[in-house]
């Protein structure tokens, strides 16, 4: 089976940067206004080739830029939902659902979506939101009737949660907003802020320097394994273990990324701004100000009552 263009390896664990520029270039045409036939023309005259050698073409790119991978994202078996698996990415979730949304007038996009629920936009996914009885990270995904919830995962990054605790999505996001709002009013609630963004822009720098660092060991490691001085297994262990935490450390730069990105320079009316701001923005704004929202499990089935159910862990000075 080929390879996913713009990732090394079956796993997709491992982005070949040049390509991955290829992907965000045509993006980019697209978003400008040009038709998918004119990108993969532009792809194939600039001498990109598919992972197989064959030229670009509109139904070539269009399964590729349909593939939820290329945004660390995929679709929950049962549901059908968009869910973030915490691998490297080629562009972002955003980007790739604006895609989904042109993709029945984008010209070339053959995909139907009739008889799949439009993707709800979770405000607490990526981390923000964990269980309460395991501590694992919540996911967004629908019931069996449709709605849009957060359960726990069983199966995040090959280690099990409990699978117990669901809660409504937008019972949450209503409680999470209406405290967001309500610490957003408090005085000195910007420049408190402020000062949240730049402790985790440094964290986000020491991070991108790990990364580089994590690489190189990846890179190194290939020398002694050519020459005979590093078994296979161990070539193989070791190589996972760099695997791995470049994947955590990918994970926890896009999450930090959210929050430093956050457009609140000249924003005088922070709970005004909430109301009209788009999704991405009042999903970093709530990563900037909360540390983790846990959620613990209801005392009955059916009830609807999150009070008692939900803890918030405050990032800024400004909640007291």
């Amino acid at each position: 089976m080929p390879r996913l263009y713009g990732f090394d390896n079956q796993a997709l664990t491992r982005v070949r940067a040049d390509e991955r520029q290829v992907v965000r270039e045509a993006v980019s045409r697209i978003r400008a206004g040009q038709s998918q036939a004119e990108v993969a023309a532009w792809m194939t005259a600039e001498g990109h080739r598919g992972t197989m050698g064959g030229a670009w073409t509109s139904m070539t790119l269009g399964r590729l830029l349909d593939n939820p991978a290329i945004a660390g994202l995929d679709r929950d078996p049962t549901s059908g939902e968009l869910c973030e698996t915490g691998r490297e990415a080629l562009i972002t979730p955003e980007e790739f659902r604006y895609l989904q949304e042109l993709r029945t007038s984008r010209p070339g996009g053959t995909r139907s979506q009739q008889g799949r629920a439009p993707d709800y936009e979770y405000l607490l996914a990526g981390g923000v939101a964990e269980c309460g009885q395991c501590q694992q990270r919540m996911a967004g995904a629908r019931t069996s009737a449709g709605t849009p919830s957060y359960r726990c995962q069983t199966n995040y990054e090959g280690r099990g949660g409990c699978g117990k605790v669901r809660i409504n999505a937008s019972l949450l996001e209503e409680y999470v907003a209406e405290h967001v709002l309500g610490e957003l009013l408090r005085p000195g609630a910007q420049e408190a802020l402020e000062a949240a963004r730049r402790r985790m822009a440094d964290e986000a720098d020491q991070i991108r320097i790990q990364i580089a660092e994590l690489e190189k060991s990846r890179t190194d490691l290939a020398g002694p394994y050519a020459k005979g001085e590093l078994s296979r297994a161990a070539f193989v262990a070791t190589d996972q273990t760099i695997g791995q935490s470049l994947k955590e450390c990918r994970a926890r730069l896009r999450y930090l990324e959210q929050a430093v990105d956050v457009p609140l320079g000249g924003v005088d009316d922070l709970a005004r701004w909430w109301d009209h701001a788009p999704h991405p923005s009042k999903r970093a704004l709530v990563v900037l100000m909360l540390e983790k929202v846990a959620v613990h499990p209801a005392r009955a089935r059916g009830v609807r009552d999150v009070d008692d159910r939900v803890t918030l862990t405050w990032r800024t000075p400004v909640a007291h």
